[in-house]
């Protein structure tokens, strides 16, 4: 992971076409709570604040501000492809994926984990909003299937998120993931604070979905956003605060 300009670059084996960067809460022009770079829209901050930290995210990546991917995130499973004629229209998805240059798939967070994809060759790039709803759903496995490549070809990386030892879920949680796979098991740890709860490791759970579908050129999976309040956001920290955002995206 290297720092560039208060945004973090990922450290993956992406190929040169791709860009990526994962912003971090310093740079805006928000205030308190939401201080200072906050992106997302619908946290109460205010929208010209968010206008001008949107405007200086796509000024610090040189894309134009019409260029960024923004979602209506649900913490459900749907995935919609950007397009020149798409992009501009914010869907509600949690997932997106391009073959265009210049535009980028973007992904806030503020605990949730995002995980970009590009695949070897540079021709297509995507991202996913990992809540554990979203994760347990399927997410990952919809966007894998839509950028329509073989899953083996594909980089992975696991941007900042609630750590394992900050997650406490209960029993509910741990039952979704061990119905689908059993080998979930190891994601948790019953070590929660609360009687019947338990510890979630959701890289983990994440990764395990990839290698699941065949992804195996995984990195990232070691920020934890709630122990970092200098640096991230966090809702579970915090409760009102803003959002980080991690994009992705091709150049020609």
């Amino acid at each position: 992971m290297t720092i560039e300009g208060g945004a973090l670059k990922p450290d993956w084996s992406a190929p040169d076409r791709v860009r990526a960067i994962s912003t971090t809460r310093a740079g805006g022009v928000s205030g308190r709570p939401w201080n200072s770079l906050n992106l997302g829209s619908h946290v109460e901050d205010n929208p010209k604040h968010v206008q001008e930290n949107r405007r200086r995210l796509a000024e610090s990546i040189g894309l134009d501000s019409d260029r960024i991917g923004w979602l209506n995130q649900v913490h459900g499973t749907e995935v919609v492809e950007l397009t020149p004629d798409s992009v501009g229209q914010p869907p509600n998805a949690d997932a997106s994926y391009t073959r265009h240059p210049g535009i980028a798939c973007a992904i806030l967070t503020a605990d949730c984990l995002p995980v970009i994809l590009a695949d070897r060759e540079g021709t297509v790039v995507g991202a996913a909003h990992c809540g554990w709803r979203s994760l347990c759903g399927g997410v990952i496995e919809n966007l894998v299937s839509a950028m329509a490549v073989a899953p083996e070809t594909l980089h992975a990386w696991l941007g900042p998120a609630i750590g394992p030892g900050s997650f406490e879920v209960g029993p509910e949680v741990r039952d979704a993931f061990l119905e689908h796979d059993p080998k979930a098991a190891r994601a948790f740890k019953a070590e929660g604070a609360r009687s019947g709860h338990f510890m979630a490791d959701i890289y983990a759970l994440a990764t395990l979905r990839l290698d699941h579908l065949g992804v195996s050129n995984v990195a990232g999976g070691r920020l934890c956003t709630v122990q970092d309040s200098d640096r991230f956001f966090s809702y579970r920290r915090d409760g009102q605060t803003g959002r980080m955002a991690t994009l992705v995206w091709l150049v020609d």
